[in-house]
């Protein structure tokens, strides 16, 4: 999907326009950006975001906001409908510079719908849009980082471990079936990545358990699934690189209650 693909979106009377993309099984979207802000949620299902290294992870309690022009592609693990809003830049004082998420409540997950009927008059869409703009909340969530590596044999070491998280294989057994030596491959990761093999394969792990543990997957069988012996070995995991748990992570909450502060208040389109 593209701006090509998609078509132009028509500018209408409001800054916004609602459209909605069913996505089967593993189906994602090459890269692409669009000359209009973004609001993508997941209306059903989870949905993923990529934006370079980063990746977001969104539940229907989450959306994330992409500038006009950030390249990024937009997938599910299961069955889901991508539902985007597409605000017109030069009608809309957000300044929102960088992929943000934000929380998504009953009542603008209302909205949203309610913005995506074609028979609403034009005085009721100006006022839905405000207020849509009122709710949108930054959390500080922020994405997990895998970097994707260039040099063939790191790639090929990341590429197994991409496909299989849960793969308990040591660094040393990695090294022999690529043919280099475990501290050529040790050196080769953090010049390639700028992680350690322990840490960018850590947070493989953590991002791939994210969409299982939105999808309500038991801790448990989250924790096997993505390599751990242990669900209390994955949660110290979790709080050790993130800050938080996976639970906080997912509502957006990477602080713990005591040290939480209160969310920013964003500006209004017009």
């Amino acid at each position: 999907m593209n701006d090509d693909a998609l078509g132009s979106v028509p500018a209408g009377v409001g800054a916004i326009v609602v459209g909605n993309f069913p996505l089967a099984y593993g189906q994602w979207f090459v890269p692409h950006s669009h000359s209009q802000h973004q609001l993508a949620w997941a209306s059903r299902g989870v949905l993923g975001v990529a934006v370079d290294d980063a990746y977001w992870v969104l539940p229907r309690t989450r959306a994330l906001w992409l500038p006009a022009g950030v390249v990024h592609r937009t997938g599910a693990t299961r069955e889901a409908v991508l539902c985007s809003l597409y605000f017109a830049p030069d009608r809309c004082d957000l300044d929102w510079t960088e992929p943000t998420p934000v929380g998504v409540d009953g009542l603008l997950a209302h909205l949203i719908a309610y913005l995506g009927r074609d028979d609403l008059p034009d005085n009721a869409r100006l006022r839905a849009e405000a207020v849509v703009l009122d709710l949108l909340r930054p959390l500080p969530a922020t994405p997990i980082e895998v970097p994707d590596p260039t040099d063939d044999r790191v790639r090929a070491v990341a590429d197994a471990l991409l496909a299989r998280p849960g793969d308990h294989r040591s660094l040393e057994a990695h090294a022999r079936a690529v043919g280099v030596s475990r501290r050529t491959l040790s050196r080769l990761f953090v010049q390639d990545t700028g992680m350690n093999f322990d840490r960018w394969r850590t947070h493989v792990r953590l991002r791939a358990s994210l969409p299982l543990l939105a999808e309500g997957q038991p801790v448990s069988r989250v924790a096997h699934t993505v390599g751990y012996a242990t669900p209390s070995a994955f949660l110290a995991a979790f709080r050790r690189t993130v800050g938080t748990s996976p639970g906080r992570y997912l509502k957006g909450d990477t602080q713990e209650p005591e040290a939480a502060g209160g969310a920013a208040a964003s500006p209004g389109c017009g």
